[in-house]
């Protein structure tokens, strides 16, 4: 007879988790390497005590917004490569439902957090209670079941000893490089404290190993065959690139076979130093991406799911018979796009593919290349001469990301999530010196970046550099994760660009209905009464940034927002710099559509104006399965 020991549900899980390692390619590391939580009812009495008493070895992190803090445990697994990530605990009602935004953000970029969603009791003795939300006919109903559609595992625990089937099937999502995501563990707060005789092997190390799946043959004959008769391929590099450690194998694999690299916002910087990277892909791309995926005639996507901002919602292809190769270990990614599916690890497929390619004896022709090298001059010429400061002239926005890009070394990091700034950083960053880019482009959340860069730097305390470029908007809807970058100590550079508003949204309104601006400039309530379009708001944002104990530097031209970059390296903890830039400024597009919709009916001109130029894009979308 196996021996037992007798803890309680919360106890269990907490002892649990430090025994927990991923293994990747023969590097061994915890799973789990700390526990956000706010307390409250819920969770207070059963995991607060199971931290404190049992939490020998699980770092204890303490945030200041619950959805916040499942942003810092994506930043912490961005940078453990997918390897490792952080635990949150939350309590009942608002505190777990804070979660939520967090958890769709971490499914959508299939970025691997486990979530302790605290629960009203299973027992129902007390009657209905504090921040529960009573339906009339479904009682077993709870708001926790809001996790279900956004978790790629969720259980509700409603006995303590269920945790021991619960638990490895958590361990097993979130090491699975295929589904991955959010893992949601809904517990009632009074199962939490239910004891129970747990299998003392329970609590033995385990591993969990990150395989990386072999693609069938069959898979990676039909790619070879397209490829060997392709004049003009493409590939687009995703985040799968990354967490694969298949980088090397890209870049060798673009520079043997002539293929030209183009990123999605998620493989950013994966290409490495080849010379036949295009930049960003789609929307927010280059131009040179954007004209070279028009006549491609075999597209091979790796590691991306391929969605609109890369595909210009099905408008950026033009060949006639344009194929897909899809790599991808998810294989509902690879099936997208009536291509060929190769479900498969990223590199081993790269590398089985590359084998076949060169028994073919294949490569792009040089006249292929030449116009690759000629487009990305063009497009580097024309980015550089339109985002150029005139003398006396204000900052743009592709100018700040060129400053802090140009201050950057190997190793440092940059976060962006929404607004203008991850656009730029797409379409120009330069990753040749070694620098990084993690970019949350697939849910787009405002409020992501400074709690990202916190859980990267929990992560990795090394001497790089993580910035953190953000609008004045993003700043506004969740700058209290600078207290906790302050408490941790994390050393970060957040860049705030003060434009007065969600310009990124007003410049998008303007180009889809005409309307100047409604609702995305900081303006006062003047005189009219229906809309605040008076005067500019100001707001002091180095003092608030000071008040919550951050380091702060304003800058309002080249060379002191160089001063402040340089003076930020030496500042141990969390720096803010406040940059000034023009309200309504716009760097050149890459020419690729996007489907935001358009109004059939109105009787306003630039509507009606706006509308048309909207159906001419759309005349390039294409079905493409």
């Amino acid at each position: 007879m196996s021996s037992t020991i007798r803890l309680t549900a919360a106890q269990a899980t907490i002892k649990y988790l430090q025994k927990q390692y991923s293994v990747f390619d023969g590097k061994r590391e915890r799973l789990i390497g700390g526990i956000f939580g706010i307390f409250g009812h819920g969770n207070v009495a059963s995991i607060s005590q199971a931290i404190e008493e049992y939490g020998e070895e699980l770092p204890y992190y303490q945030p200041k917004n619950e959805q916040a803090m499942v942003h810092a445990a994506m930043g912490y697994a961005k940078m453990k490569n997918r390897r490792a990530t952080l635990a949150c605990t939350a309590s009942i009602g608002p505190g777990s439902t804070n979660m939520i935004t967090g958890a769709a953000t971490a499914t959508v970029n299939r970025i691997p957090v486990l979530l302790f969603a605290s629960d009203t009791f299973a027992h129902r003795r007390t009657g209905n209670v504090l921040q529960q939300l009573e339906h009339p006919v479904d009682g077993d109903l709870t708001v926790n079941d809001c996790f279900r559609p956004i978790s790629r595992f969720f259980d509700r625990i409603s006995r303590p000893e269920q945790i021991l089937t619960a638990l490895p099937e958590a361990m097993r999502v979130l090491t699975d490089p295929a589904d991955t995501g959010a893992v949601t563990i809904s517990f009632p707060q009074d199962v939490e404290g239910e004891a129970y005789d747990y299998p003392v092997e329970f609590f033995r190390e385990r591993n969990w190993v990150i395989r990386r799946r072999d693609p069938s043959q069959d898979d990676v004959n039909e790619a070879i065959a397209a490829l060997s008769q392709a004049h003009a391929p493409l590939i687009i590099a995703g985040g799968g690139v990354r967490y694969s450690a298949a980088e090397r194998a890209l870049r060798d694999f673009a520079n043997q076979f002539g293929i030209p690299v183009a990123e999605t916002h998620a493989g950013k910087g994966v290409s490495l130093d080849t010379p036949l990277c295009l930049g960003g892909m789609g929307v927010t791309g280059t131009g040179a991406a954007g004209r070279i995926a028009e006549r491609a005639d075999v597209v091979v996507a790796i590691g991306t799911r391929l969605q609109d901002f890369q595909t210009g919602s099905r408008s950026a292809f033009h060949a006639p018979n344009v194929t897909f190769v899809s790599i991808n270990t998810n294989s509902y990614d690879a099936h997208k796009l009536r291509g060929v599916p190769v479900v498969g690890d990223a590199r081993l497929s790269i590398e089985r593919i590359a084998a076949g390619l060169r028994e073919a004896g294949y490569s792009t022709a040089s006249t292929y290349r030449d116009e690759i090298k000629s487009r990305q001059r063009e497009w580097k010429e024309a980015y550089r001469n339109d985002i150029a400061v005139p003398p006396g002239g204000e900052l743009n926005q592709g100018t700040i990301v060129r400053i802090v890009n140009e201050s950057t070394r190997a190793g440092d990091v940059v976060i962006a999530a929404a607004g203008t700034p991850p656009g730029e950083i797409h379409k120009a960053w330069d990753n040749s010196n070694g620098s990084k880019a993690f970019l949350e482009f697939g849910f787009s959340t405002m409020g992501h970046e400074i709690p990202a860069a916190i859980g990267a730097r929990l992560a990795n305390r090394s001497d790089e550099e993580i910035f953190v470029i953000i609008g004045d908007g993003t700043y506004l809807m969740g700058p209290t994760e600078i207290v906790t970058a302050v408490q941790e100590n994390a050393k970060i550079t957040v860049v705030v660009i003060e434009n007065y508003g969600y310009q990124c949204i007003r410049d998008l309104q303007e180009n889809s209905t005409g309307i100047d601006n409604l609702g995305n400039e900081f303006r006062a309530r003047d005189n009219d009464v229906l809309r605040p379009n008076g005067s500019y708001l100001e707001v002091d944002y180095a003092a608030n940034a000071r008040s919550m104990g951050a380091a702060v530097l304003s800058a309002s031209d080249e060379e002191q927002f160089k001063d402040a970059l340089a003076k930020a390296r030496d500042v141990r903890g969390p720096t803010v710099i406040v940059v000034k830039a023009e309200k309504r400024g716009r760097s050149i597009g890459s020419g690729v559509w996007w489907d935001v919709g358009a109004s059939e009916v109105t009787n306003t001109k630039s509507v009606s104006d706006a509308t048309t130029k909207f159906r001419a894009g759309e005349r390039n979308q294409r079905y493409l399965g």
